[in-house]
């Protein structure tokens, strides 16, 4: 193990029994063990997680045994596609859009073991790890820390950092690797690639633009649900922080996006595996400009998103309203189109400011992937 990452990797086997006996003694473990394992005692509950001695069982029993709850109660189907794109004998860079703080990665693993495949080590935002518990679970499900900056020339080194530890994980230590294509969650339903991220990517390996990004076997993945996840939430950030405005998180708001994001309703979730980047893809592209190798390799990723972006009937119904037409009427019900006009004139409600502007940011948020 390469010591030079201890500060953010995941937890290996040998720090399991520990992180799990601090979790069984967490005082917020009733709750989460009631919605984990409704049918169990905590008692019994305790028990199984003082048992767990490595990562393998607690991911494929405990994280299981949480997704399955999350698909049972939140959502009405769970489906994916694409995975005959995927090769189980390497190792994958899976880019995704990013809609959910917690459930994006999390349901992936689970689309993945379903296929016969092993996990991915996750990334997680050092803001997040606000809690004792949340980094015991977090590294036990092999997340690792991903630095915020507050400066510039901490942004390089992080990102440096970061991109050392992409490349040692891929194609050293032999795993798979699960990062969002931005910082933070689309929250207007519009996913684009931050080129920046591509430019991270390389960081580690700036001699050959075209080898360097062949070795980590970009995988893009597009997740979409038909409800999308803190749409309120979203809503309310986009209002306060139009025209340039900044929005100022209140206490805990990180925390409660991920508890909404996870009892939320989702109604049907679909990721789509799209197929990898392939060098003769961008090798015309290794003469240009880096920055434009970089907005190249980001073009591909978005291209593959959108493509296997599943829309549901919600994404109709909030383009046909916000453009005052019944283009798309044929793709919902008129029952669905009530149920998505009560959750809407109900997220009014809920949203201080001008009624109009909300509601077009609102229903922007499910019409802008009908665009994309």
């Amino acid at each position: 193990m390469n010591r030079k990452f201890d500060d953010i990797r995941p937890y290996v086997d040998a720090e399991i029994p520990a992180a799990m006996q601090r979790i069984a003694e967490s005082e917020y473990l009733p709750a989460i063990a009631k919605f984990v394992f409704p049918d169990k005692e905590l008692s019994e509950v305790q028990k199984i997680l003082r048992g767990y001695t490595n990562i393998r069982d607690f991911q494929l029993e405990a994280m299981y045994a949480f997704n399955y709850q999350v698909v049972k109660q939140t959502a009405d189907n769970f489906t994916y596609s694409g995975t005959e794109h995927l090769d189980p004998a390497k190792n994958y860079l899976f880019v995704s859009n990013h809609r959910d703080i917690v459930m994006d990665s999390s349901l992936l693993q689970f689309a993945l073991h379903f296929e016969g495949f092993r996990t991915t080590e996750i990334t997680f935002g050092s803001n997040l790890m606000a809690s004792q518990l949340v980094i015991d679970i977090g590294k036990s499900n092999k997340m690792f820390k991903v630095v915020r900056s507050t400066n510039a020339r901490e942004f390089y080194e992080n990102s440096l950092f970061l991109s050392e530890y992409l490349r040692y994980t891929i194609t050293e230590k032999g795993e798979s690797i699960w990062i969002a294509q931005r910082n933070g969650r689309t929250k207007n339903g519009k996913d684009a690639t931050d080129q920046g991220i591509v430019k991270m990517f390389c960081m580690s390996d700036t001699q050959d633009l075209v080898k360097s990004i062949d070795a980590l076997n970009i995988a893009p993945v597009a997740v979409s649900y038909q409800w999308e996840p803190c749409d309120v939430f979203k809503a309310k950030e986009l209002y306060h922080s139009r025209d340039g405005a900044k929005y100022i998180k209140q206490k805990d708001e990180d925390f409660i996006s991920i508890l909404t994001g996870i009892t939320q309703k989702k109604g049907n979730i679909h990721f789509g595996f799209c197929k990898p980047l392939e060098k003769e893809e961008y090798a015309a592209f290794a003469n240009e400009q880096p920055n434009k190798f970089y907005k190249h390799i980001a073009h591909l990723i978005d291209e593959r998103i959108h493509n296997n972006y599943k829309l549901w009937s919600t994404n109709y119904i909030a383009h046909d309203l916000l453009s005052g037409t019944d283009n798309y009427a044929t793709h919902y019900t008129p029952e669905e189109k009530e149920q998505f006009l009560q959750r809407f004139h109900h997220a009014l409600k809920l949203i201080e400011g001008d009624k109009d502007v909300v509601g077009a940011i609102y229903l922007g948020i499910y019409a802008n992937p009908v665009h994309s």
